[in-house]
């Protein structure tokens, strides 16, 4: 048994890596790019590929930051979030998410914008922590008073084994592949960055760059920058989850 699944994961690995090569080629656009690609890909399939839970932040009456351009946080979350389920997908992974609209998730009936958004963080954290093999993202956009500030960084809580790492994998793909002058080091969150520290699994939350930075915004605010992003958290996930062979 153990023989088959070996070759089960070995047959999956070469999809996987085929699939991560072509998206590579429509994404950059470049064939330098491709020898990054193939590094930061999967190497191997775990034997039972955990569930991805993607959660595109905010949404609904709840924005989030704004661009200077006045573009919401919400809708360049979400679109990430689904080129990202669209890679995923095909490569075989179960995923879940969220929101797939732009809406809040908050339990029917609750009055007042206070409480929706407890229902509402309270509803994403339960899905967080649903399932026992799982892995959980959630994709932001930052900001700040001074808008030199830019690039990604990932967060992690130190309460799930495996977050560290992740987290790391990720913010390496940014760098490797779409910000190479990122000097940003993953950080631990506290309880006010809930979804990720009372998840159960292993969790990051994506700062994919500054809406107060206009260059970074500008890129953000475009699909094919948006799809970029995508990608490079995927390869950074893949990593990962090569290490868990």
């Amino acid at each position: 048994m153990r023989d088959i699944r070996k070759k089960i994961a070995k047959r999956l690995t070469g999809i996987v890596l085929a699939v991560s090569v072509a998206v590579a080629i429509v994404y950059f656009g470049a064939a330098e790019s491709i020898e990054n690609v193939i590094q930061t890909s999967v190497i191997k399939q775990p034997y039972e590929p955990p569930v991805i839970v993607l959660d595109a932040g905010h949404g609904g009456m709840d924005g989030g930051c704004s661009s200077m351009n006045g573009v919401p946080e919400k809708g360049i979350n979400l679109n990430i979030l689904l080129h990202l389920r669209q890679l995923l997908r095909m490569c075989g992974y179960t995923v879940e998410v969220t929101r797939d609209t732009d809406r809040s998730i908050h339990d029917e009936g609750i009055e007042g914008i206070a409480n929706q958004k407890s229902s509402d963080m309270d509803n994403r954290l339960a899905l967080f922590n649903q399932y026992e093999n799982a892995i959980c993202l959630s994709i932001h956009q930052n900001q700040f008073t001074d808008p030199s500030y830019s690039g990604a960084q990932m967060f992690y809580s130190n309460q799930v084994k495996g977050s560290s790492a992740l987290a790391q994998s990720i913010q390496d793909a940014f760098v490797s592949q779409i910000q190479p002058e990122n000097k940003r080091e993953i950080k631990l969150c506290g309880k006010e960055l809930f979804l990720c520290y009372f998840s159960e699994n292993p969790t990051v939350m994506v700062e994919c760059g500054f809406l107060s930075n206009p260059e970074e915004a500008a890129l953000l605010e475009t699909e094919e920058y948006q799809q970029k992003v995508a990608f490079t958290i995927f390869s950074g996930l893949q990593q990962y989850l090569a290490t868990l062979v």
